[in-house]
């Protein structure tokens, strides 16, 4: 699989999330090329907070390959990262993130803390920001606009 069908497994996880009224958010795990896990947002549905999609990605994934560290996968996610899924993406050992739209306001890699510049990060994969970050932020604006 492309780049862009990893992404598109991860929109259309976002696309299931919103469905099910869910912030719109889908994240996929790939190793040696192929999707390992994926998932949606399920916070409202698991009443967990931290039920984000990277999240529930990554313990499906360690789950899939035995072991916590993720060494060698690759994340595609619709959303940047906030502080909680950026601390378990360095230590789960991701190699690359890969994200959609920017979030301004709770996004812990490109804006706020930006946790893998800090010094105190053991681990900081490659990031590649701006995949398909229009169609995110289609589905983030649609979703949003239908609450207000």
């Amino acid at each position: 699989m492309k780049q862009s069908d990893h992404m598109a497994l991860a929109l259309a996880e976002a696309d299931a999330a919103g469905r099910r009224g869910e912030v719109p958010v889908g994240a996929v795990i790939v190793r040696a090329g192929a999707a390992i896990a994926q998932a949606g947002n399920r916070t409202l549905e698991l009443k967990d907070p931290t039920a984000h999609a990277e999240m529930l990605a990554i313990r499906a994934a360690a789950q899939a390959l035995g072991s916590e560290r993720l060494v060698n996968c690759d994340l595609y996610v619709t959303l940047e990262p906030c502080a909680m899924c950026a601390a378990a993406i360095s230590f789960a050992r991701i190699r690359r993130l890969y994200f959609g739209a920017e979030d301004i306001k709770m996004g812990a890699v490109s804006h706020g803390p930006r946790l893998f510049a800090q010094p105190t990060c053991h681990h900081a994969p490659e990031v590649y920001s701006g995949i398909a970050d229009r169609a995110a932020a289609k589905l983030l604006r649609e979703f949003f606009t239908g609450r207000r």
